[in-house]
């Protein structure tokens, strides 16, 4: 029997383990879920909204078990809350424009014609949910898919095992009956031949670019419906009149909270040439605050990263930048709980390019480069000199100057004055190898149904 196991970076011990689903099993419990489907798309909208929303409330009422259980999962610290400020807020939205995002669009309602397009739900959605949001990302496509009529299959990254059980299990004491939304553990194997026989009528993954691409070769041929958000190497740009502290205070946090673990989170910087010494100066004092330690001690401020692996990948980037010339200025005898595993002090590197892996390479970690730029064309280039392409932040007073460079940008998402924040009411999207599709927002609505016309003649 194989064993799916969770090592926690907080001191490497099996933190849990579960028995991977057999073929059989896995296909017999998808086989309930769309057996399941049609009654749960016969009943009210407005009734599943609210179960929807009783299941996030149930959650929250588990807040101080999930806290922890995150931090020994994937290293947040406790002090931090968890994801809820972000969950509760994706949810109440997207339950508000449920019945907009859902209602027919009527073309002809005239004594001879009934004509307008329904969105009718897929069937049976299968989400693959990422560990470094592992709540707000998987909700980002359950809470609109299930509104919407849905019966949702949940898998979720071996690093936060514990996720989707907690997940389902207040939902289901919340009235989602459990063939609606449930949860499976898979391992890789058995996941492909699922999507290869075609078990599922959407499929949702967070993840890196190869993993993106099995879902799609294990896919292939089944025509089946896919929504992927895969690697990034986000930009923030600091122009000439941007608020130096704002600019700093927001894009420090973006490329260092959670350890720097976020989709969004800022992973290269470029300066104005005239800001550009006060910047790196003043980032520098910023990150040089942080308290790396145990992520269970409510003073620790920066926990460990989610696995030792990952770890490394951020220190071989760090030293590959510093062995062509570039300079790293945060002093790592600040943080004495680096040990070289899955502790890692933050750092900051300057007199980098993009010869470097640390501005090219997605490095998911809490490491920055900050390149200095005489103007918005250099900006521009540098900025779309990635194969990745999900937000980019802007800083600057001028906001037709950043529509007008946003339209340049090969991005998802164009921030001003803001970064590493998923507004439920945009679209959450990417381009190029960060994935296709989208969710949140009336267009994630829509790509978790399919349009079905009706062309009604009343007279002959």
């Amino acid at each position: 029997m194989t064993m799916i196991r969770c090592i926690s970076p907080v001191d490497g011990s099996v933190y849990a383990e579960r028995p991977a689903m057999s073929y059989d099993d896995a296909a017999a419990a998808v086989a309930r879920a769309r057996k399941a489907q049609k009654s749960w798309a016969k009943r009210p909208l407005e009734e599943r909204v609210q179960l929807v929303l009783k299941g996030v409330a149930r959650l929250n009422e588990m807040a101080d078990v999930v806290v922890e259980e995150l931090a020994w999962q994937m290293g947040r610290p406790v002090r931090y809350g968890g994801e809820f400020k972000g969950f509760n807020e994706r949810s109440n939205y997207v339950a508000t424009i449920a019945a907009d995002a859902l209602a027919p669009l009527k073309v002809e309602s005239s004594d001879k014609f009934e004509r307008y397009i329904e969105r009718e739900p897929h069937g049976v959605v299968f989400v693959i949910a990422p560990w470094n949001y592992p709540y707000m990302t998987a909700l980002n496509t359950i809470a609109p898919a299930l509104m919407a009529g849905n019966t949702v299959v949940l898998k979720h990254a071996s690093q936060t095992l514990l996720v989707g059980e907690r997940f389902v299990q207040a939902f289901n004491q919340a009235g989602v009956p459990e063939d609606v939304f449930m949860n499976v553990f898979l391992d890789h194997d058995t996941t492909t031949k699922l999507i290869a026989a075609g078990s599922f009528n959407f499929i949702n993954f967070t993840g890196s670019v190869e993993g993106g691409r099995n879902i799609e070769r294990a896919a292939a041929g089944t025509f089946t419906g896919t929504g992927l958000e895969l690697g990034g190497k986000d930009p923030g740009y600091v122009m000439e009149d941007a608020d130096l502290d704002a600019a700093v205070d927001t894009l420090m946090d973006g490329a260092t909270y959670n350890s720097g673990q976020c989709c969004c989170g800022i992973e290269r910087i470029y300066v104005n040439e005239n800001l550009y010494d006060e910047f790196v100066e003043k980032s520098v004092a910023w990150v040089s605050n942080y308290k790396l330690g145990n992520p269970l001690d409510k003073e620790t401020t920066l926990g460990p990263m989610a696995h030792k692996r990952f770890a490394a990948t951020v220190r071989e980037q760090i030293a590959q930048a510093v062995s062509k010339g570039a300079k790293a200025l945060v002093d790592p005898k600040l943080f004495p709980a680096d040990d070289g595993g899955a502790y890692i002090a933050p750092q900051i590197l300057v007199d980098v390019d993009h010869s470097m892996e640390i501005m090219r390479e997605e490095t998911f970690g809490p490491a920055v480069g900050i390149m200095k730029v005489k103007n918005d064309a250099e900006a521009l280039e540098l900025m779309n000199d990635c194969k990745y392409g999900l937000t980019v932040s802007l800083w600057t007073k001028d906001a037709e100057r950043a529509a007008r460079l946003g339209r340049d940008l090969e991005t998802g998402t164009v921030f001003m004055n803001r970064a590493d924040y998923v507004d439920p009411g945009l679209c959450w999207t990417g381009c190029k190898d960060t994935g296709r599709g989208g969710s949140l927002s009336i267009i994630g609505f829509h790509n978790l149904t399919r349009p079905k016309s009706y062309h009604l003649k009343k007279a002959l």
